[in-house]
C-alpha cells in the first residue's frame, strides 16, 4: 500500500513523489471553500432532520479542529465538510428510495447471504 503524504496545505510533498517515481502529485485534493463550513451548518439547520444532524455535525467538527490542531493539518477538517456535504445532497435520493410506496421485494437479507457463504 502506498501512502501519499500531504502538507498543511493539501499539496503533495514534492520529496516523496519524486521518490515513489511520479513527475507530478498523483491525485488532487478538493479543498472545500472558506466558508463551506458555515454554508453547511446552515443548510444541516433548515434541514427536516436538522435535530439530529446539526448536533452530530457539530461533534464532528469539533473532534476535527482538535485534531487538527493537534497535528498541524487541515485534512480532517475537510474531510468533515466533504462527509456532510454528501450526506446533505444525497438526502433526497435516500428519502425517495424509502417512501412509503417503495418497492424492497427485491431485497435479500445480509444475515441470509452470509449464512449461504458458510
Amino acid at each position: 500500500m502506498v501512502l501519499y503524504l500531504t502538507d498543511i496545505f493539501g499539496l503533495c510533498d514534492r520529496q516523496v513523489v519524486f521518490k515513489l517515481g511520479y513527475r507530478r502529485c498523483p491525485f488532487s485534493p478538493t479543498k472545500p471553500a472558506p466558508g463551506a463550513p458555515a454554508e453547511l451548518l446552515a443548510q444541516l439547520r433548515i434541514d427536516r432532520r436538522a435535530a439530529q444532524w446539526v448536533p452530530a455535525f457539530e461533534r464532528e467538527w469539533t473532534a476535527a479542529l482538535e485534531e487538527s490542531r493537534r497535528t498541524f493539518s487541515l485534512a480532517g477538517l475537510y474531510e468533515v465538510v466533504q462527509d456532510w456535504q454528501g450526506r446533505l445532497s444525497h438526502a433526497l435520493a435516500v428519502d425517495a428510495s424509502v417512501a412509503p410506496g417503495y418497492d424492497d421485494s427485491d431485497f435479500i437479507d445480509m444475515a441470509e447471504l452470509r449464512g449461504r457463504r458458510r
